[in-house]
């Protein structure tokens, strides 16, 4: 008997920068480890917003320097969620906060900052949104604390 598929949610603000990259990486890096059937990966929003959208032009961008594929759709998190993961990653303190508000009575997901699992101890503890940034260079930033946390995560939890 097969064991049940582990699940993981990431979930920024309006799910068009730091959520997609994160799931994009996880994802990469679950098929790299040869257990990407074992998983369940999704990322979603706080805020409706861009419900329906991809992502953003620049994430997508860093996401292709580095062969990082996506075809993630915005979405906004929904009560089910709480139940149907066993974790939910939010990228800032507001998003943390955010979800513990918007959890239903009782769930079964852990709510965990993704930087929690960051390698680099002197690394920023917020995943920040590059959203208003001119250029790339959030987005890359974002992507690298990705990649360390994603990698540590798999690591502990594989």
């Amino acid at each position: 008997m097969s064991q049940p598929k582990k699940s993981v949610l990431f979930v920024c603000l309006g799910n068009i920068c730091r959520s997609p990259i994160a799931e994009a990486v996880f994802v990469k890096q679950l098929k790299a480890a040869g257990k990407y059937d074992d998983w369940i990966v999704d990322s979603a929003a706080i805020g409706s917003w861009h419900v329906g959208k991809n992502p953003d032009r620049r994430a997508i961008s860093v996401l292709t320097k580095h062969q990082v594929p996506t075809n993630h759709k915005a979405r906004q998190v929904k009560k089910a969620d709480f139940s149907e993961f066993d974790y939910i990653f939010g990228m800032d303190d507001d998003n943390i906060d955010d979800l513990k508000s918007m959890a239903p009575a009782s769930f079964k997901a852990k709510i965990e900052m993704l930087s929690r699992y960051d390698a680099d101890i002197d690394a920023d503890r917020t995943i920040r949104d590059p959203y208003y940034d001119s250029g790339e260079e959030g987005f890359e930033k974002c992507y690298q604390q990705c990649v360390r946390c994603c990698t540590t995560f798999l690591q502990r939890i594989g």
